[in-house]
């Protein structure tokens, strides 16, 4: 007599009853700094759908080896174990969605993933790198700066450690600024301006008195965030200097060393400077 393989009920994911089935590739596991509810939800084949999108959308293409990659991989992997059907979609961004922003910065844009609020991937694309990748690529809704094309763009196309800050208050704006933050801008602001003590009314004095009012503020629509302290961060600095590896190690290692988990805030100051000092060093980071 034939044996059968015992039979899952059509449509319903296995052990959906139960909770998450053990193994399941859930959002903590392909991006370790996401945090909440979400991180322990399994990455649904809707969610990878739904990046993939919003990717296409503004880079004319889906990455290879970026988030919508990563999380297409996870989502078919679950979907082959039965955790989550076909046409499934995480709760938390069904609701919150998944977006992808960018900031121009000389030289190329920054573009950040968010999946329900939360930063997934940070990356950097270079104009002329762009510009070589041909057809619809990731550079097709780049525009020149300043309407001269990259001609005459010699020293500005450096990412100066003021820019990088100002692409934080855009990619981790809304977030409150922490002890950890407060320290990371402390360092960039030293690298900056060469100076080793804190400028009367800077960045690092704002950041420093933003974090200590923070911790006894109640409600978090009270609390300073990173957009108040770095907007226009820039024109607040006393010098100015391109970002070079040096300058986001020293960056990282004091947002590193102060923060709880020792883990880097995504989007965050020593994410920015990182990505600043690749770019700096000519390093593509599209896949051509």
């Amino acid at each position: 007599m034939s044996q059968e393989q015992p039979r899952r009920p059509s449509g319903q994911p296995q052990q959906q009853a139960a909770g998450v089935e053990q193994g399941a590739v859930r959002y903590s596991d392909v991006f370790p700094a996401v945090s909440g509810g979400l991180a322990e939800k399994p990455v649904a084949p809707q969610d990878a759908a739904t990046m993939q999108s919003a990717e296409s959308l503004m880079l004319g293409q889906t990455l290879r080896g970026g988030p919508a990659a990563a999380m297409q991989s996870a989502a078919t992997a679950n979907e082959r174990m039965g955790v989550v059907g076909h046409d499934q979609a995480t709760d938390a961004t069904a609701v919150q969605g998944v977006t992808v922003s960018e900031t121009r910065v000389p030289g190329g844009r920054l573009v950040t993933e968010f999946v329900a609020g939360q930063a997934v991937g940070q990356y950097l694309a270079r104009d002329d790198a762009s510009a070589t990748a041909g057809g619809a690529g990731v550079g097709a809704r780049g525009e020149a700066r300043g309407g001269g094309g990259a001609a005459g763009l010699v020293d500005n196309t450096k990412v100066t450690i003021g820019e990088a800050l100002e692409a934080t208050a855009l990619a981790a704006g809304d977030e409150p600024v922490e002890r950890s933050d407060a320290a990371a801008i402390q360092a960039a602001e030293a690298r900056a301006t060469g100076l080793d003590v804190n400028v009367p009314g800077g960045l690092a004095a704002q950041a420093q008195s933003a974090a200590a009012a923070n911790a006894w503020a109640a409600r978090d629509q009270d609390k300073t965030t990173l957009g108040d302290v770095l907007a226009n961060a820039t024109a607040k600095l006393v010098g100015d200097k391109p970002v070079e590896s040096a300058d986001a190690l020293r960056v990282a290692g004091a947002e590193n060393r102060n923060k709880g988990d020792g883990t880097a805030r995504p989007g965050g100051v020593a994410a920015s400077l990182a990505a600043a000092a690749r770019l700096n060093r000519d390093e593509a980071v599209w896949e051509q």
